[in-house]
């Protein structure tokens, strides 16, 4: 079982819409509170495909898909050390996640013992199956635990084992001093509940999931005699998302609609006794904001600043509307802000420069000319922000940083002396973490603009010719590229691997414009980046295209679908999961879950016909044409609500049919080794890949044994044991 990292990280809340139903992967794999269960077999069902055998390939990689699980098992028990997210402070108990349940330790007693306030047992009705049809026990994983006020209550988020279904479980807690639940008091459940928060010990606002739309937002008021639950908001416009969130200080709730182009606020002040919502800012197309409260006033990050860039502005609490937003902070050209938050008297923002380091700005709120910068680690790539207790009062900035090859690092920044200090209990070692400071590079395209690759790699550049390169790419929503530690690339990396990371225009690593310029009209950007991305590793000495394999998943796979297309002798191999390939087939049916908002991305061609004839240009699926293609790993989920598995198994069969043509009408092609197209489509809903720990472990070591055979490389030795030291 992993830990989802919502649990206590406050997301990036403007990079792209808070919605976690999007073609995405934001979901990390978590390296600790991880059971390592017992080793099940997958089996697939689509016998409505027009593939008899959907997936189908695996069987040449088997004996390295072995190794490499045990590599890769033995690489999560070495790091499973690092610090996490996964424990939830209260006035006087601290919440942790275990193999059966949530449980709770007093951290008055010298010596506390573990009180279990959920079972897992108790999450799935008796009315439900506990058992798949394929004999694997269902297990549910915590997505996210709220404790009320005053802790009298929790309520904890569930998702099941390849279901898409989160349940929300509310919990009435017994007093510290007394006995320990027997069985812990569940007041009720709800279903389809994404995103909650407590305004008061008895009242929860939550939101609730209709297909991948969420919409609505009701208030649960727990009393005496039951529970009530009344609708406190409903939104009509389709491509609008709505979740709940509570400031830093507890004391405004917010209801923020999102689309991918405009945003409105609500907030409801949890002191007052009507709990009724008020409007900041009407939605208007192109503005976005988000709201914190300090004192009297709000603090709002929005994209009115040069260039429709973030910039932070002030208003009082009393006259919420723009008219009466006022200039705090806004940072250097090409500084772009990432987060926001409010600490005491400072907001604290965390940005990327132009030369792409991550920073913290530190603005205090009294004296907001007086704003300074603090420098990270120069191997940070990704951060994660930790939410305070209910009962913590200090003005303390908690965070994490990591990158794909760097374990997560606790630090505390103090805003008002400017102190930055890092965990230095947290087992974090020189040695762990390896001297792997990543290189910065840039790649010109054609129009000019300079892209940014991130590098990771264990030998000097120079020496980087045979290397085997893996190349990361994504560029969709706004979204930056995922760069939290991940087990797996660290092996790679140890194994002589070089890892990039393309930051292709379409995500915001550079700002609100980089995504901007490839959505839409702009989408063959973002391929044309990725293309002068490998061109310029290559020309610099890095690697070759006979060495060099691509990896994304989701709406990854589009841009990396699209040079497939137009230049497959840039890679060996490509790597893709849960695949968003068929562009012009998804835009074209309203009747997908994602359609109707996802046209602000990638356009509508049933309207616009300079659209359609955009969209047809790079679909992937579209484009497919006789040619000798990269060797294609396509690992799919069968009941995928994000990406239809058809479109997939469509992808695949004209894909194997154009190769059948290529080398059936080219005799001179006799000579050239045929690429291999492997179909992995594995069961459930799961877009971001499987919870269970070893299912997760299979999947990945399918990844990197498919990986190293199709680069054809030589066979991975053993690592060597240690010799004992007799005395």
């Amino acid at each position: 079982m992993f830990i989802r990292s919502s649990l206590l990280c406050s997301p990036a809340r403007l990079l792209s819409t808070p919605r976690s139903g999007f073609r995405e992967l934001a979901a990390c794999k978590r390296i600790t509170c991880l059971r390592l269960s017992a080793q099940r077999r997958r089996t697939s069902d689509t016998s409505n495909s027009s593939i008899d055998h959907p997936s189908s390939g695996l069987e040449k990689y088997k004996d390295l898909q072995k190794y490499f699980n045990r590599r890769l098992k033995a690489t999560y028990r070495r790091f499973s050390h690092a610090p996490d997210h996964s424990s939830v402070r209260g006035h006087h108990h601290e919440y942790s996640i275990r193999s059966d349940g949530i449980y709770r330790m007093d951290q008055r007693q010298s010596q506390p013992v573990p009180e279990q306030v959920l079972s897992f047992r108790q999450v799935s009705g008796q009315e439900e199956k506990t058992v798949l049809d394929n004999g694997e026990r269902i297990q549910w994983t915590v997505q996210r635990i709220r404790l009320s006020p005053l802790e009298k209550h929790l309520a904890a988020t569930l998702k099941a084992t390849h279901k898409e279904k989160l349940r929300c479980v509310v919990v009435r807690l017994g007093k510290g001093n007394s006995p320990p639940l027997d069985p812990p008091h569940v007041v009720l459940t709800l279903d389809e509940v994404l995103s909650f928060e407590w305004a008061t010990d008895e009242v929860l606002f939550y939101t609730t999931l209709e297909g991948l739309r969420c919409s609505r937002v009701s208030r649960l008021d727990l009393t005496a005699s039951g529970s009530r639950s009344t609708s406190v908001y409903e939104e009509s416009h389709p491509d609008v998302f709505v979740e709940v969130s509570l400031s830093r200080d507890r004391r405004m709730l917010s209801i923020n609609c999102s689309s991918r182009t405009s945003s409105e606020v609500l907030l409801v002040d949890t002191t007052t006794s009507h709990l009724e919502p008020f409007l900041v800012q009407r939605r208007q197309l192109d503005l976005l904001y988000h709201v914190e409260h300090w004192r009297k006033g709000l603090i709002i990050l929005t994209n009115t600043g040069p260039g429709q860039e973030y910039q932070v502005v002030q208003a009082p609490l009393s006259e919420p509307h723009m008219v009466s937003w006022g200039p705090l902070f806004a940072p250097d050209p090409g500084t772009a802000i990432k987060d926001m938050d409010v600490v005491g008297d400072h907001c604290v923002l965390v940005a990327r420069t132009p030369a792409g380091e991550l920073i913290l700005v530190v603005v205090p709120l009294t004296r907001h000319k007086e704003a300074y910068t603090v420098q990270l680690p120069s191997w940070a790539c990704a951060i994660h922000t930790k939410k305070p207790g209910v009962a913590d009062q200090r003005s303390v900035f908690e965070f994490f940083i990591s990158s794909p090859v760097h374990l997560p690092v606790s630090y505390c920044l103090y805003p008002e002396d400017g102190l930055l200090s890092s965990g230095s209990g947290d087992g974090t070692s020189l040695e762990t973490q390896g001297n792997y400071t990543p290189t910065h590079l840039e790649a010109c395209h054609q129009d000019g603009t300079m892209v940014p690759i991130t590098l990771f790699h264990s030998k000097p550049v120079e020496r980087l010719r045979q290397a085997p390169l893996l190349v990361h790419v994504y560029g969709a929503y706004g979204r930056d590229l995922n760069m939290e530690f991940s087990p797996e690339k660290r092996l790679l990396l140890e194994q002589g691997w070089t890892l990039a990371y393309c930051h292709i225009r379409g995500g915001s690593e550079r700002g609100l414009f980089w995504q901007r310029q490839a959505r839409v009209e702009g989408k063959q950007r973002g391929v044309e980046d990725l293309r002068a991305c490998l061109h310029h590793l290559f020309s610099s000495g890095v690697s070759s295209p006979s060495l060099t394999a691509l990896a994304a998943c989701s709406a990854g796979a589009v841009p990396v679908g699209a040079l497939c297309n137009r230049h497959p002798h840039m890679m060996r191999a490509v790597a893709l999961q849960a695949p968003f390939l068929d562009v012009l087939g998804a835009m074209e049916d309203p009747s997908l879950p994602l359609t109707l908002e996802d046209r602000e991305e990638w356009g509508d061609p049933v309207a616009n016909a300079q659209h359609r004839l955009t969209i047809s240009s790079y679909c992937p699926l579209q484009n497919i044409t006789p040619q000798c293609y990269p060797s294609i790993l396509l690992t799919a989920y069968s009941d995928d609500p994000r990406v239809p598995l058809a479109g997939v198994l469509r992808y695949t069969e004209l894909l194997k049919k154009a190769l059948r043509t290529h080398f059936t009408m080219s005799p001179e092609t006799e000579s050239e080794p045929a690429p291999n197209v492997v179909l992995n489509v594995q069961p459930g809903a799961n877009h971001h890949g499987p919870e269970d720990f070893e299912l997760m472990l299979e999947e990945e070591a399918l990844t990197l044994a498919f990986l190293h055979a199709e680069l054809g490389l030589d066979p991975p030795r053993a690592p060597r044991r240690r010799k004992r030291q007799h005395s």
